[in-house]
């Protein structure tokens, strides 16, 4: 596997980064909070292509540069930054959560750089109980003082049944950095402060950024048990996108891990209509 490289920002910060593979280029852009390691489930199952990953700026090995940075708007211009660094003209973009609102701006503001968008347990309308569980976690360390008391902690999240503990363990271990003195998290906690700004004041409508994106080829994943992305906001989504494809993966919640079976079918699908 290609180790992980570093380019530099606009603003000089040097942000990590992974390109493997040749073929279609497929840009994978992770959660608030994660990191690369966000698409490892996923990689076994992927066909052959390039595979470009990346970490936000304050997340993983990229350079910290406070809350004002930590932006949509900014990650956005990171991703292209990333790009033009690597030579790569248009992606296909596939993104969680956070990446697929990423995504969005990605497809309306440089829609010649984008060749379709997937999202994942992601859509113009984020859930309020979906927001109010991520105020409860970001930007605080991790209970449970070493990984596998994290993974205990993990594995009662509801809405996700008949999931492993190995596979708990190996989220703890990419969503916290276990020390002497307990878990820390492996990113800025200046993400949490910027992460409360952005949802100050009355909520933003996402549906015209959605609605740009007409044209673009799209599919969408969701987690049949999500707290962040409702079956009203996907039926509203697949009214003004019938062409759109569509899966829901059960026994998940925000957010699939992106190796069940419906979510490698419709990654396929999707890649399928690209090539």
């Amino acid at each position: 596997m290609t180790d992980t490289q570093r380019f530099p920002a606009e603003d000089g910060a040097m942000l990590a980064y992974r390109d493997e593979g040749a073929g279609l280029p497929l840009l994978c852009l992770p959660g608030l909070t994660r990191t690369m390691a966000d698409f490892d489930y996923l990689i076994p199952h992927l066909p052959p292509l390039r595979l470009i990953r990346m970490d936000y700026r304050g997340r993983g090995d990229s350079d910290w540069t406070g809350a004002a940075t930590y932006t949509v708007e900014q990650e956005s211009r990171d991703a292209l930054r990333l790009m033009d660094h690597i030579g790569v003209s248009k992606a296909a973009i596939l993104g969680t959560s956070r990446g697929g609102l990423i995504g969005m701006v990605l497809g309306a503001v440089a829609r010649d750089r984008v060749l379709g968008l997937c999202l994942n347990d992601v859509g113009p309308e984020i859930a309020r109980n979906g927001l109010t569980r991520i105020f409860d976690y970001v930007g605080r360390n991790p209970a449970g003082g070493t990984h596998q008391g994290y993974a205990e902690r993990l594995s009662r999240s509801p809405g996700f049944d008949g999931v492993p503990m190995s596979r708990w363990l190996e989220e703890a271990r990419k969503l916290a950095v276990e020390t002497p003195n307990g878990l820390r998290l492996p990113y800025d906690p200046a993400l949490r402060e910027a992460f409360l700004k952005a949802f100050e004041g009355p909520p933003v409508d996402l549906w015209p950024l959605f609605d740009t994106l007409a044209g673009l080829p799209l599919a969408l994943i969701r987690g049949a048990n999500s707290d962040l992305l409702t079956m009203e906001t996907v039926e509203k989504m697949r009214a003004r996108r019938p062409d759109m494809d569509f899966a829901e993966v059960p026994d998940r919640a925000h957010i699939p891990f992106l190796d069940e079976p419906e979510a490698v079918v419709l990654i396929h699908g999707f890649l399928g209509r690209l090539a």
